[in-house]
């Protein structure tokens, strides 16, 4: 049966329809392609799409959010404040100057406090999703192409980093850390901290990049094009990385996709218990520990902070995992 213009002007833009054609037409289609087509035709993943883009763009322009606001992160409002410390007015002083009102005690803008401490979350959590899915990558690679005993030691660094507990290693280790370079009366900058973190979410969070990659490596060393790639003489080098490695995009898309809300979330929490970012960077996990104090007084010193960041994972969460769907070839849309 052939196909006719109209069909085949469907078929290309995703549309059912068409004159039967459509699963031949699809297999027909590049990878890519087809992924893109059931991305797009998600509506899930177009919201959550959406919301995380626009939420990076937030961050990403936040200095000129604050400069059209017309507030400075560490700008105070004491005059807004009661003798008790609370904002006046309603939920927290919420006003045509302060969007989110302010923070008992402080008196800072609540809605800068949420642009900037966004800009942290995200740029701590796309550097260490970049910087574990690199070593994931590499590692994954390594052990699986070459086996043997690389594997086997791979294998065993990977099983004592996951017996590892990352909360109880964190909590011990920060502080020395910071002892070695600076004194214990000397202020440890912004930017040290934000490096610390992302070392140590690498140092936990490649372990299971690494394993998928293994997984499939071990499931394409053996195929057609590496067998010819070997035959022709090719170096160890160029066998990972310009034959293997171009197969492996859409898990890797995926691991990385997915690893970002989970350093959201984690570099919150460690704020929550103290030993996150330090002040005066704005901050998620540390508002929100502040908060704790005022739910009964200005329940909306939680509110806004706690939506805020739920909204954030939760895009991030529901794009990652619909972005999952779309790339699996088995995928039914």
């Amino acid at each position: 049966m052939s196909i006719t213009p109209l069909d085949a002007a469907r078929l290309d833009s995703g549309e059912p329809g068409g004159s039967g054609q459509a699963p031949a037409a699809m297999s027909t289609r590049s990878p890519g392609r087809a992924a893109w087509l059931r991305l797009r035709r998600d509506r899930t993943a177009l919201v959550s799409g959406v919301v995380s883009a626009f939420l990076v763009v937030v961050a990403l322009a936040a200095p000129l959010i604050g400069a059209a606001y017309g507030i400075h992160p560490q700008d105070t409002f004491q005059g807004d404040l009661d003798r008790f410390g609370l904002p006046y007015g309603v939920a927290g002083g919420v006003t045509g100057t302060h969007w989110f009102g302010l923070e008992p005690g402080q008196g800072r803008d609540l809605f800068i406090q949420m642009v900037y401490g966004m800009r942290t979350s995200l740029g701590i959590a796309f550097a260490a999703a970049l910087m574990t899915t690199m070593v994931g990558v590499l590692l994954g690679i390594i052990a699986g192409y070459l086996g043997g005993w690389v594997d086997a030691v791979i294998n065993w660094v990977t099983d004592v980093t996951l017996a590892l507990p990352f909360l109880i290693f964190t909590l011990a280790v920060i502080r020395p850390i910071e002892l070695h370079f600076y004194g214990p009366r000397e202020a440890v900058p912004g930017w040290f901290r934000v490096v610390v973190l992302i070392t140590l979410f690498t140092a936990f969070g490649w372990t299971t990049t690494a394993r998928l990659v293994r997984g499939q490596v071990l499931s394409l060393r053996e195929r057609e094009f590496v067998e010819a790639a070997r035959a022709t003489g090719a170096r160890l080098g160029r066998v990972l990385f310009r034959e293997l490695l171009p197969n492996l995009g859409a898990p890797i898309l995926v691991a990385f996709s997915l690893s970002i809300p989970a350093y959201i979330t984690g570099e919150a929490a460690l704020s929550f218990l103290g030993i996150g970012m330090l002040e005066p960077t704005p901050d998620f996990g540390r508002t929100i520990f502040r908060s704790l104090n005022y739910l009964q007084t200005d329940p909306a010193y939680v509110l806004f902070p706690g939506v805020t960041i739920f909204v954030l994972v939760l895009a991030f969460n529901l794009f990652g995992d619909a972005l999952r769907d779309a790339l699996d070839p088995k995928s039914l849309r």
